[in-house]
């Protein structure tokens, strides 16, 4: 069963039950079909082929990305009306979160499904969709998403690439230079934004073959070394008026919306690189002899095992949660008619939320692998230390985490409405301590919010710590919420002994987190200056939770070390 939950407020006021939220555990037959087909895909095809995708083979990418589009993975989550599969939000996340393993293909890969190809499927006209989806969705043509440019990378409304109409209105001339894009060296077709009349952000479609269109140098990067990074550059380019994709003046509703999909898709992503790294984490801490005895017994390496296995387990509670509530979206478009653009942006929050917390766990968890690897982590040899170098722009990709923070602080601060403080439920079962405390964190965030309110804090641009607090807050909630909803749902269905290692996460997590917010939350308390009820709920945070956490965590650790991979 899919979430009814529709605006990325609610998870802040209503109290949801298990049933309403999609979890891993809901996959279907066909679900089961994607994640054989793309792991099929990625160790058979693509993973023998890695030494030459990072040397820059692009024939060798090109080939590969024909063969995904061959079997349909591309088109996942395209309407059939426009020749996709419409296997819906959960089958694509699937595919972005198995094709991880194919590290710079799967930039290649999700620069063609996400950012390429949506804006045409979801803004483009039927003459637009009829001309480029067929070739993009068979991955005979590569497409490539050109936002970002020298003087403008986060402020996109900055840009100054111009797009001129010309004195017969037959097409558009646009001079500029993007910068930093993918899939730019092999790509046919660009999403190009540039600005008309002096002011009006437009989306364009420019295909590499107009005259005046070139390409830069490959940058030279720290990692993704086998993805494609290049400037754009546009010189007096005629684009017919036709490829104007959605309204002149409107590219900013395409553009923040196609975003929000694409980090989305990153988050899934990342999940999927993590849990590769556990795997191998493990494996290694398994295999290796120190002192007369595996490294996996001991302690301190059980400790980082368990805290990167909890943090991937809420991770990936929350993005298909996140998946099943897109997907009850875009099944509710059909029937109200809403657009794209309405039916995406209810999900805003949800999506930065999901972008922050993937990619900061899989830094932790890449992190934390190497360390266990030792100074064999450090080598080139062992696919680790390709992980941790192409980890690391993750942070930056779809909008620095920095103003994905800002993003959920300002988009809930409007219309924000005080409320009295939620019940603290006394509700018997087996995290039973746990949904206590997720209500005290909302009604911190409510608490928060309405101090920074009443001493005018809320001006998010300019109080950029207060943003991120209130960021933070909101997405261990959203996270914490997950994890518990997704237990208990799992404990309904199978019983508490077979689900122990999801409880056991569910937990610890709560714990450290609650714990960390409860200490972040004290140190604003002088910020906001006097706040009764702030600093009363902060003081129930601290108490809130207990027990043997070192002994949970060497369960979930033995859990994890016994099945030589991530499970929960």
């Amino acid at each position: 069963m899919l979430t009814k939950e529709r605006s990325n407020k609610n998870f802040l006021t209503n109290d949801l039950s298990p049933e309403e939220i999609f979890t891993p555990e809901d996959f279907s037959d066909e679900h089961e079909m994607v994640v054989d087909l793309t792991y099929k895909f990625v160790t058979n095809e693509v993973m023998p082929e890695l030494t030459k995708i990072e040397e820059q083979d692009f024939s060798e990418t090109v080939r590969l990305m024909k063969k995904a589009g061959g079997l349909g993975l591309i088109s996942a989550d395209i309407p059939m009306d426009d020749g996709g599969l419409e296997l819906g939000k959960v089958s694509a996340t699937i595919i972005s979160e198995v094709m991880a393993i194919g590290r710079s293909f799967s930039i290649t890969f999700g620069g063609q499904t996400g950012i390429g190809a949506l804006p045409i499927a979801y803004f483009g006209t039927e003459m637009q969709k009829k001309a480029y989806l067929p070739g993009i969705l068979t991955g005979e043509r590569i497409a490539a998403y050109a936002l970002t440019e020298p003087s403008s990378g986060t402020d996109a409304m900055s840009i100054k690439t111009t797009a001129v109409l010309s004195d017969n209105g037959g097409f558009y001339i646009l001079n500029g230079e993007k910068q930093w894009i993918t899939n730019a060296a092999f790509a046919n077709i660009f999403i190009v934004y540039a600005k008309v009349a002096g002011g009006k952000l437009t989306a364009f479609i420019v295909e590499k073959n107009y005259d005046g269109v070139s390409t830069g140098s490959e940058e030279k990067k720290m990692g993704l070394k086998g993805s494609s990074t290049r400037s754009l550059i546009l010189e007096n380019v005629q684009v017919p008026v036709e490829n104007v994709i959605g309204e002149v003046g409107r590219g900013h509703t395409i553009a923040f919306n196609i975003l929000n999909i694409g980090r989305h898709k990153l988050a899934a992503t990342a999940l999927g690189i993590a849990k590769r790294a556990i795997e191998l984490g493990v494996k290694y801490a398994n295999e290796r002899q120190q002192f007369g005895q595996r490294i996996s017994n001991f302690p301190l390496i059980k400790n980082k095992i368990a805290d990167m296995v909890i943090h991937t387990y809420v991770n990936e509670s929350a993005v298909y949660r996140t998946a099943g509530a897109m997907q009850s979206g875009f099944n509710e478009m059909k029937q109200t008619g809403a657009s794209f653009a309405q039916t995406i942006a209810q999900y805003a929050v949800e999506c930065s939320i999901n972008k922050i917390m993937s990619t900061e766990v899989l830094d932790i968890v890449v992190d934390e692998t190497l360390q266990i690897h030792g100074g064999n982590g450090y080598m080139t040899e062992y696919e680790i230390e390709t992980l941790y170098r192409d980890s690391r722009v993750f942070r930056i990709f779809e909008g620095t985490n920095e103003i994905n923070r800002i993003l959920i602080a300002d988009t809930l601060s409007k219309g924000y409405d005080a409320r009295p403080e939620m019940n603290i439920r006394e509700e018997e079962g087996p995290l039973q301590r746990e949904m206590l405390t997720l209500e005290l964190l909302k009604n911190l965030y409510h608490a928060a919010m309405e101090a920074f309110q009443k001493n005018s804090l809320s001006h998010f641009n300019e109080e950029q710590e207060t943003a991120a607090f209130i960021a933070d807050l909101v997405t261990g909630i959203y996270a914490a919420e997950s994890s518990i909803l997704r237990t208990l749902k799992a404990v309904k269905t199978t019983g508490e002994e077979r689900n122990r290692q999801k409880l056991d996460c569910t937990k610890v997590y709560i714990h450290q987190t609650s714990q960390q917010i409860a200490l972040r939350a004290l140190n604003m308390i002088d910020h906001l200056g006097e706040e009764d009820r702030f600093v009363l709920i902060t003081g129930r945070l601290i108490r809130s939770s207990q027990g043997d956490f070192i002994k949970t965590k060497r369960r979930i650790a033995d859990f994890v070390i016994n099945a030589d991979k991530y499970k929960c």
